[in-house]
């Protein structure tokens, strides 16, 4: 199957994206790394009358630190991300996160903002995004806004993006010489979307863990976070029975639901078994 026809429109500026898009309305859609539109549009799960190409606006690229907070443009893709000093060096749960993502052909082309626009429940940005307290900066006809990802998130392949918005950047706090990370997801095959996986961000000190950030994605229709077993663990000396109460609450919190080829009571099993490592790896 071929994409149906649409017009095509290249624009230099943010400014001038905007004006496209308040004219074409939601008949519009933005294009960058294309690596998920692409698909739809083949299979014409989406049939936009225009299509945006946004990879020349320079207000979207780059990965710079602004005082105390990481900015990630939109456009940067998962490649940069991967090979970034900056992030190795603020925000290395994005590092090891970036392998996960497919394989390496979409990792050079799939961007940043476009995996956390589209609102996959079973990508790694969005999930990561949310466990290190990120910030979306959306541009829009009455300027910039800010949204933080907690909010972000609506529900399954929906976000707070407006259709006459564009997503600029992400802002989140560098990470704290204290601060450890864990992240892993469990697939069939490598660059297979994952069954279950989970991003664990805290602040370390001896064998106690606070400021818990606990995030799990490809379990419910959008990143979670388990709030009762980050409250659990937060503060407390870390041990083999505090693992079980955490991970016994992490299953009573969350409530998985099925995709095409997994249950929801096989995810509702991983979610401890993923929450089970993770504490132990940040521990160790």
């Amino acid at each position: 199957m071929k994409a149906a026809a649409f017009d095509y429109a290249k624009p230099k500026a943010l400014s001038e994206a905007l004006a496209m898009l308040a004219e074409a309305g939601e008949d519009a859609q933005l294009i960058a790394g294309g690596q998920t539109l692409l698909a739809t549009l083949n299979l014409r799960l989406s049939e936009p009358s225009m299509l945006i190409d946004i990879t020349n606006l320079e207000e979207l690229k780059g990965i710079s630190v602004i005082g105390d907070q990481l900015r990630i443009g939109a456009l940067v893709t998962h490649t940069e991300i991967e090979e970034s000093k900056l992030i190795a060096q603020h925000a290395p749960l994005l590092k090891a996160a970036a392998p996960h993502i497919a394989h390496r052909a979409i990792r050079n082309l799939g961007t940043w903002g476009g995996s956390l626009a589209y609102g996959d429940p079973a990508a790694e940005w969005p999930a990561c995004s949310l466990a290190l307290n990120a910030t979306m900066l959306i541009g829009g006809p009455d300027g910039e806004r800010r949204i933080s990802a907690q909010d972000f998130f609506i529900d399954l392949y929906t976000t707070s993006l407006e259709p006459n918005e564009i997503l600029i950047a992400t802002e989140m706090p560098i990470a704290t010489s204290n601060q450890v990370f864990y992240f892993h997801e469990l697939a069939r095959r490598h660059g297979d979307y994952a069954i279950a996986g989970v991003a664990l961000v805290a602040n370390k000190a001896g064998n106690v863990l606070s400021d818990c950030t606990f995030t799990f994605f490809s379990v419910c229709a959008t990143p979670i976070m388990a709030k009762k077993a980050q409250a659990l663990v937060d503060g407390k000396p870390l041990n083999d029975e505090l693992i079980a109460n955490a991970v016994a609450a992490v299953r009573e919190e969350i409530e998985s639901i099925a995709d095409i080829t997994n249950s929801a009571q096989t995810k509702q099993h991983l979610i401890g078994v993923l929450l089970e490592r993770g504490l132990k790896h940040l521990i160790a």
